[in-house]
């Protein structure tokens, strides 16, 4: 072949290839096809973190306000105004009086009570960005759970597929027996019968995984008819043992946002509390007023207010409220404290059998199915064993990799609820 011959064949060559390869590629990125994509979009796209995150916004914008000073206030008295104002007078205007007195007022908290104010607003905007935390915490459990079911869904539908291809073979060797005069018609009428049963299995898995789609598409806040591909792998695995508990348990108790957003209550119910005893002193209020007249300002005068904190009951009452939900706060922290710290026990428990029985699966039951089948279809094609071991065979090799991929499915749930009670992916 010449030069000029290579170069047309290279580019067919070329385009074949992009052909072949541009839908795999395509495949694997759209979204659907892993779970890490769908999290991206949900986290960019879900209205209802969205609106987590606003609020969450929100509570920051009201820490400075929280401890403020008031707005000052200005206050204008016109002085005689029956000696000034007669009929040749038709205005009161305070240039157009004699005297007028301007007092500029500025109200001033008890000493601590703005940076308690403060505190507690910023215990809030904290509790309101646990609470977004742990709202993507449990949408991001939903999208990896949905998403491992799906999967399961998808895998099955493969491997019933792949069975009932292999059923079909089952029943050409029995047809052909049959015909050579070495097996019944039975024979093959129950590999019809089985490919039926897969049939219907089929139907039933389709209409499993448009639920799910429907069910995936709602989380991402997307039409539910909308296309998702079919995933194509699961994440992998870390290492977890029960006896990464204790470890776990810590970083659960440090991260785990509902409890960040219970502890940023407890702390917003403290603060609380200490302005309660605080409002035993007095607020105050302090001005000058300088009296005017129409020549200029004729004296200066200086003032001083402050409330009389005398209804005592009221404000046992108010302390005694707020001590309460303090006493609650601690009490609702350390009940989810310990409801974590023991789902994170089962939890890892269900993953470590989950990881054993995949190993056991993969280990010893496949291949021991795989071997029976195997000699199940020699020994039948040579009539030593009956169609109905073999067909045995068929369905122990079928629920081995049922096994397996359930046990996979599994593990990958177990460790969306342990990252959802760690608050943190592993």
């Amino acid at each position: 072949m010449t030069f000029e011959q290579l170069i047309p064949a290279l580019a067919l060559s070329a385009l074949v290839s992009a052909g072949l390869w541009g839908p795999a590629l395509a495949q694997e990125n759209a979204l659907g096809s892993n779970v890490q994509g769908l999290l991206e979009y949900a986290r960019a796209q879900s209205p209802e973190l969205s609106a987590m995150q606003r609020e969450a916004d929100a509570a920051a914008a009201r820490v400075q306000p929280a401890g403020a000073l008031p707005d000052p206030v200005l206050r204008v008295e016109l002085m005689n105004v029956s000696e000034w104002y007669d009929e040749t007078s038709s205005s009161l205007l305070p240039w157009r009086l004699g005297a007028t007195k301007y007092t500029l007022m500025q109200t001033l908290p008890g000493w601590g009570k703005r940076d308690l104010k403060r505190e507690a607003a910023a215990a809030d905007a904290t509790q309101a960005r646990a609470r977004t935390a742990a709202t993507w915490a449990e949408l991001a459990l939903r999208i990896k759970t949905t998403f491992a079911e799906y999967y399961w869904a998808a895998g099955n539908e493969q491997l019933t597929r792949e069975v009932l291809d292999l059923t079909s073979r089952l029943e050409r060797i029995a047809q052909a027996r049959y015909a050579g005069g070495l097996a019944a018609q039975q024979d093959a009428i129950r590999a019809q019968l089985e490919q039926t049963a897969m049939r219907s299995e089929l139907i039933a898995l389709d209409n499993q995984k448009r639920q799910l789609r429907a069910r995936m598409n709602a989380l991402l806040a997307r039409d539910g008819s909308a296309p998702l591909a079919d995933p194509q792998a699961l994440r992998p695995m870390p290492t977890l043992a029960t006896t990464d508990a204790t470890g776990l348990a810590e970083r659960a108790r440090t991260n785990n946002p509902a409890l960040q957003a219970e502890q940023a209550r407890l702390a917003a119910a403290q603060k609380s509390r200490d302005l309660a005893y605080r409002n035993r002193g007095p607020d105050f209020q302090v001005g000058v007023s300088p009296t005017v007249l129409r020549s200029g300002i004729t004296s200066w005068g200086l003032m001083l207010e402050l409330n009389l904190p005398l209804q005592q009951e009221t404000r046992r009452s108010q302390e005694q409220e707020a001590q309460a939900m303090v006493s609650a706060a601690q009490s609702r922290a350390e009940a989810l404290s310990n409801q974590l710290l023991g789902e994170l026990a089962g939890q890892l428990a269900a993953f470590d059998a989950a990881r054993r029985t995949e190993a056991l699966v993969a280990a010893q039951q496949l291949p021991q199915s795989n071997s029976s089948l195997q000699s199940a279809l020699a020994a039948y094609e040579t009539g030593k064993v009956d169609f109905a071991t073999l067909l045995d065979a068929q369905r122990q090799i079928r629920k081995a990799k049922q096994d397996l991929l359930k046990a996979q499915v599994d593990a990958q749930m177990r460790l969306a609820d342990i990252e959802r009670i760690l608050g943190e992916d592993l």
